[in-house]
């Protein structure tokens, strides 16, 4: 065989496998193009096989922890990503969106920040068809929380927001801050008085509705790796939703024979209604089974104002030797609980009740417990409302204390002065009522006893009907094991002295007096005075120990996300 020929049979071999290794590559790229789209159909967020296999991280908080130490809540799940290939259209905040309920973020502005971040610190929104990103904080499974236990004497030191604040951005700016200037705890909204839910919840007295917190589990999550104390507030019988949607459990009219108006507003259920009592209990240990380490009703009492006399309930046709519930008492025709004039939104639960009492001496300006006479309600005729209520929280009591959380229970302020007036309208008997609880809020606003011992202008004295009130209340509750933990006001309502020196009067106040931990209460939730007023009462108890606070904090705590999900049955 000649050279020539030789050669030219090599060049033919070397065209042949070049050839062979172009295709083969070829193979190979598409076989990792389609295995890089597998994790998720198209626009569709992957599954937890698909996602891989991700381990638990634990995190121990220590209660001495500086709070600017503690990892936000994307970094307290297991760090699982996906690769997402772009469609048209796509943009990175609708991918936040589509991906947020697999994920440990809270709210998609966070989620869509943290892609951007992971990305490259990509900027701007809109994504190129097949642009290739990937998604941070994927978890395994969904989040399973459990209550933190405490004893009913923690010291808490809570604000309130809102289901819709809370669950924004704006909220957990606002919670972060809270526990920076040493916050422990958050108050927020599972239902409110207008009957929204806030969270996914399935009844039959229950049908589509608005959520905003779409993860409660997570959200309570997130409450604990701040070392914060969660207390879920549930308005009971106020429930403008529920008698709009099944008027058969309102509060029925004598005269109508139809849902009865508390002046002429539709908002309030049959308190001695069994449906009634069941859903709210049923959405209780819902929320207590989702980690929650608190449970608050509040609106837990009778329709207080409106006509009265016309006003029946189901628990007067069942025994009809029931009293008829202030329809015969003084003010039956009036504003019944003497409520003057004030904002819906300026407090929960309404305010203290009617305002100067004809059975007080009449010069008596500054009470005192001692010199006050503590006066029983009338003898009763029958059923009473108070029975109706307590006869409830027996029930809830029953059904929450296995669970492990708190209950605790807001009462009007002017209950302390055990007026049969008050008692016969609300149904609202403290000594009844601390049977069944662990922790009782009265709701002592200053600004909210206009007409009671003769202060003109009571919202200025909040030293005198804060002293006033707990000594009460510890007076009525002496005993009974229960704790006294008042709300506090934080807005400048019917105030000209609302400042963080406000703040720090009401706390100390309130503390000399028996009262353990405080709630602030702002419909706004705006705590810009108490933000101010924290650092100084923390600085403060460093000279004189426990001035203001014990400074409590929760128990070593171990934070796991991307638990199995356990199953939760509503009854």
């Amino acid at each position: 065989m000649g050279r020539s020929t030789i050669l030219i049979i090599s060049a033919f071999s070397c065209v042949l496998f070049g050839v062979a290794a172009v295709r083969l590559n070829s193979h190979s790229s598409s076989a990792e193009a389609a295995q890089s789209q597998t994790p998720q159909a198209a626009g569709s967020p992957p599954t937890v096989a698909q996602a891989g296999h991700l381990e638990p991280v634990s995190t121990t908080l220590s209660p001495t922890a500086n709070p600017a130490d503690i990892p936000s809540s994307q970094h307290l799940s297991a760090p699982g990503t996906a690769l997402y290939t772009a469609k048209r259209g796509d943009t990175i905040p609708a991918v936040a969106h589509q991906y947020l309920k697999t994920t440990s973020y809270l709210t998609s502005s966070e989620l869509a920040e943290a892609i951007r971040h992971v990305n490259g610190n990509r900027s701007g929104n809109v994504l190129r068809t097949g642009d290739q990103i990937t998604i941070p904080g994927l978890l395994p499974a969904p989040i399973v929380e459990k209550t933190v236990p405490v004893a009913k004497d923690f010291e808490v030191r809570a604000i309130y927001l809102t289901g819709i604040m809370a669950a924004s951005d704006h909220g957990l700016r606002i919670i972060r801050r809270w526990r920076e200037v040493g916050g422990n705890a958050v108050v927020f909204d599972i239902k409110d008085s207008d009957g929204s839910i806030n969270i996914p919840f399935e009844h039959p007295l229950l049908g589509k509705h608005q959520v905003y917190i779409h993860d409660l589990p997570k959200f309570v999550h997130f409450l604990h790796s701040e070392n914060m104390h969660a207390i879920a507030r549930i308005a009971i019988f106020r429930d403008e939703r529920m008698v709009v949607e099944h008027p058969e459990l309102a509060v029925q009219s004598k005269k109508t024979k139809q849902p009865w108006r508390e002046n002429g507003k539709l908002v309030w259920t049959d308190p001695s209604q069994p449906k009634v009592q069941d859903f709210d209990i049923a959405l209780a240990k819902f929320v207590a089974q989702s980690g929650a380490d608190e449970i608050q009703f509040d609106y837990v009492r009778f329709p207080a104002e409106g006509d009265q006399k016309d006003a029946t309930f189901l628990y007067q046709t069942d025994h009809p030797d029931a009293d008829s519930g202030g329809a015969n008492s003084p003010g039956a025709n009036s504003r019944g609980d003497g409520r003057l004039g004030h904002p819906a939104d300026a407090q929960p639960g309404g305010t203290s009740t009617d305002v100067q009492s004809k059975t007080e001496p009449s010069g008596l300006k500054h009470p005192s417990v001692k010199r006050s006479v503590v006066r029983p309600a009338a003898i009763p005729r029958g059923m009473q409302r108070s029975d109706v209520i307590t006869a409830f929280l027996k029930k809830a009591y029953a059904e929450l204390y296995p669970t492990g959380v708190l209950l605790s229970l807001d009462v009007f302020g002017v209950m302390a002065w055990q007026r049969p007036v008050d008692l016969s309208h609300t149904g609202q008997d403290i000594v009844g009522m601390a049977k069944y609880c662990d922790v009782l809020s009265p709701m002592i606003y200053p600004s909210h006893f206009f007409g009671m011992d003769n202060i003109e202008h009571p919202g200025d004295a909040p030293e005198h009907f804060i002293g006033e009130s707990m000594q009460r209340f510890v007076l009525i509750t002496k005993n009974s094991g229960v704790v006294i933990r008042p709300w506090l006001q934080a807005f400048r309502w019917r105030t000209k002295t609302y400042s963080p020196e406000y703040i720090k009067v009401q706390v100390a106040t309130a503390r000399e007096k028996g009262g353990i931990g405080f709630l602030f209460w702002n419909a706004a939730n705006d705590y810009s005075k108490p933000y101010a007023a924290m650092p100084e009462m923390r600085d403060a108890n460093a000279k004189e120990k426990n001035k203001f606070f014990r400074g409590d904090e929760l128990p070593t705590t171990t934070v796991k996300a991307a638990l199995p999900p356990a199953a939760i049955t509503v009854p």
